[in-house]
């Protein structure tokens, strides 16, 4: 098979990987790829500002070279995107709240892939200080991450895994948690993002992260919802899947700790500040007249340190047993 230039700088292992389980060839991919951009004039209402060659790549590997699934997909995208602009406005490393929720870690990613080549994203649930960060603000970091990691066409045809660290995390926080924003992350995520998930682990999720999960059961494919493991504070189902080599110590990896702004600094560059001062930070400076109305924002508490947290976890607790009674927020739909 000739090798096509869309595949250049795969190793030999994965263009044969993406043969077997993705059905790509690169004999006919011009023409798939043709075959679904012929498909954009069905739909005349989403505006498809991407649609060269190795961009709708992406989304027929994400849809293993269905052609209309993959099309499907891609309206999807740019629907999403037009249905919440405001999501998508400035969406950019270095936004205010975006930048907020990269350095809280907002998601953390790990260097290393796992064995089957998949990147590893982190989320510790507990460290979300809801006076600094929205919820929209850490999904547009996580969907901003995956936006640059899925340049990567290794990482088109690998995937990869999320895992989720919910101790420490009160009820109080949870309660911000409403069905309404949680749709809008699966839409985000499961219906509209050309990525392969190869699995989302919960670990050391509390009851009411059940109950949570539950209610976002209906939104949830099939396919997705075989992928979502929870694994409570059992580390060894967590170790059968990924192997204890790939993971920091908080998940009874051999790696060091994660250190949250890993990939804060690798997405901020230069412009990535340990100081969580935004409002003396070049950025703003040079923003000044866009951003004054953030800078009442930006100058909020110094994110709470995952070390510190563990020491409040036990205040944290106090403070939601009066409120345990007040299920209402976790379990009305609106």
């Amino acid at each position: 098979a000739e090798m096509t230039h869309l595949q250049a700088g795969l190793s030999p292992e994965t263009i044969e990987k993406a043969r077997l389980e993705l059905n790509e060839n690169p004999d006919v991919l011009h023409q798939d790829i043709q075959q679904v951009r012929d498909m954009i004039i069905t739909r005349p209402d989403i505006g498809f500002l991407r649609t060269d060659d190795a961009f709708i790549l992406r989304f027929l590997r994400a849809r293993k070279f269905h052609q209309t699934e993959a099309f499907r997909l891609l309206a999807q995208y740019f629907q999403y995107r037009q249905l919440n602009l405001d999501m998508f406005k400035n969406f950019k490393a270095d936004d205010p709240g975006i930048k907020r929720a990269l350095t809280d870690g907002f998601p953390g990613v790990l260097e290393n892939r796992d064995h089957c080549g998949r990147k590893i994203l982190l989320l510790f649930a507990a460290n979300w200080d809801q006076s600094r960060n929205s919820f929209i603000d850490i999904l547009r970091a996580i969907l901003l991450s995956l936006e640059v990691l899925i340049e990567d066409q290794e990482l088109q045809i690998n995937g990869f895994i999320l895992i989720i660290d919910w101790s420490n995390f009160s009820f109080k926080q949870a309660s911000k948690l409403t069905p309404s924003i949680l749709k809008l992350a699966i839409e985000g995520l499961q219906d509209s993002f050309p990525a392969r998930f190869g699995g989302v682990h919960f670990v050391n999720q509390p009851w009411y992260i059940h109950a949570l999960y539950t209610l976002i059961k209906p939104f949830l494919k099939d396919k997705t919802k075989k992928r979502i493991f929870l694994h409570g504070n059992n580390l060894n189902s967590l170790h059968q899947l990924i192997h204890p080599e790939c993971l920091p110590s908080e998940f009874g990896g051999t790696l060091p700790p994660y250190d949250m702004g890993t990939w804060a600094r690798t997405l901020l560059g230069p412009d990535y500040s340990d100081e969580n001062e935004y409002t003396h930070t070049s950025y703003n400076a040079m923003h000044v007249k866009h951003a004054s109305s953030n800078l009442e924002r930006d100058a909020s508490p110094k994110p709470m340190k995952r070390s510190q947290s563990v020491v409040e976890a036990g205040t944290l607790k106090h403070e939601d047993q009066g409120e345990s009674e007040n299920t209402q927020p976790l379990l009305a739909l609106d």
